[in-house]
């Protein structure tokens, strides 16, 4: 059955290597933060750390960037993620967030676990990013910045899809150049979620 094959074989999308993409000053910024807290502790000398932060800031794209701290922090607490394979969680969660790659296609397959994506420090490959869902009495948990819009492909079977992603304050109406997540694949027997990130509280009283 079709179902089956999604489950054992999720389809891994042609994108772009994430290592070759240029790298902003606040990525090279959060490996310095990383250098600064290994030179404190000791798992650098001076000299490393003066070193590697040289080569920060010489650094072009995050794969460059990556290699000075992947012998400082084990993969799920690297600064940043390129891990491009599928989302799968059988049983099980799954969470992918904080400054991570998305290619343009993801799969997310789950089979009674529960995937939690969280896109808001991510690094979109591309403006129009398709979720590619194989989901069976599974949960999947999309948060996403305001104002990205949530739209369902034309033949996908999702039956339960609960969308509270908000405007920006002021916005009327969603951009139109607005980053878009599209839904594809099926869900039965779970459920979909994308909200917004909470808004910080306002102050009542001055500081």
């Amino acid at each position: 059955m079709k179902w089956i094959s999604a489950f054992l074989s999720p389809r891994t999308p042609d994108t772009p290597d994430p290592s070759v993409l240029r790298a902003s000053d606040a990525d090279r910024e959060r490996i310095v933060e990383v250098l600064a807290d290994a030179v404190t502790d000791g798992r650098l000398t001076p000299l490393e750390h003066e070193e590697r932060v040289e080569r920060v800031w010489a650094a072009r794209t995050l794969g460059e960037l990556a290699e000075l701290t992947v012998d400082l922090l084990p993969p799920e607490s690297q600064p940043f993620r390129m891990d491009s394979r599928p989302v799968t969680a059988f049983f099980r969660t799954e969470t992918r967030g904080g400054r991570w790659v998305v290619p343009s296609q993801v799969p997310v397959t789950s089979l009674g676990g529960t995937v939690t994506m969280d896109l808001c420090e991510a690094l979109l490959q591309s403006r129009h990013v398709v979720v590619q869902l194989a989901v069976m009495a599974g949960t999947v948990n999309l948060t996403v910045p305001e104002g990205v819009r949530i739209v369902t492909a034309p033949d996908a079977r999702v039956r339960s899809l609960r969308n509270e992603v908000r405007l920006p304050p002021g916005a009327a109406d969603f951009a139109p150049d607005a980053p878009v997540i599209e839904l594809a694949g099926f869900v039965f027997g779970g459920k979909v979620v994308a909200r917004s990130p909470k808004r910080p509280r306002r102050r009542l009283f001055g500081r």
